[in-house]
């Protein structure tokens, strides 16, 4: 198997290389931005996005939008990267504005920059457990909730992410990383 639902699949004697280099590259094209220069990074992460920064999209940007998103979330199956970045832009799925798209936009940059990266499956190493989770401390300004993110690896694999917003308002930054570590 080489091609399976907009992954590809390379296997190797060192492991299995899986990515979503023609699905980025889709996105790109359907969005006018294959031409776009290159950014570094998926968000510029001094910006916090809110519910009413910027102008009200039309109709027609409002579905381009959403559309966008839910692709760029699919494309999180391979692009542990860009999680953050489009968990925070999924948010503003019911009235996105002009703020969000530009979001949106810097992470189809970021894309282009690499749209071959993905995830590696070693073959071997020690086969050893180990996660890592953070979150934030209200760091979303419209309902002061915390973002929890973590990664799980196996030897040197990461195996799984996630990054989402918490369910509770916590009243300190030790009960956001407490609420991230218990779920």
């Amino acid at each position: 198997m080489k091609f399976f639902l907009g992954l590809e699949i390379a296997r190797t004697n060192h492991g299995i290389h899986l990515w979503q280099r023609k699905y980025a590259l889709d996105i790109l094209s359907d969005s006018d931005m294959l031409g776009c220069k290159p950014h570094s990074t998926p968000m510029d992460y001094s910006v916090k996005l809110q519910m009413h920064s910027g102008n009200s999209l039309s109709d027609e940007s409002s579905s381009s939008y959403r559309r966008l998103i839910g692709r760029l979330i699919y494309l999180t199956n391979t692009r542990p990267d860009i999680a953050y970045a489009v968990q925070q832009l999924s948010q503003y799925m019911l009235a996105p504005t002009t703020t969000h798209l530009q979001a949106a936009f810097r992470i189809l940059r970021y894309l282009k920059g690499s749209p071959g990266s993905g995830l590696f499956f070693a073959a071997n190493g020690t086969p050893q457990l180990r996660a890592f989770s953070d979150s934030d401390w209200a760091g979303c300004k419209d309902s002061r909730k915390s973002t929890t993110g973590f990664l799980v690896y196996l030897s040197s694999s990461l195996i799984s992410w996630q990054s989402k917003k918490q369910s509770t308002v916590s009243r300190s930054s030790s009960e956001a990383e407490y609420v991230s570590c218990n779920g």
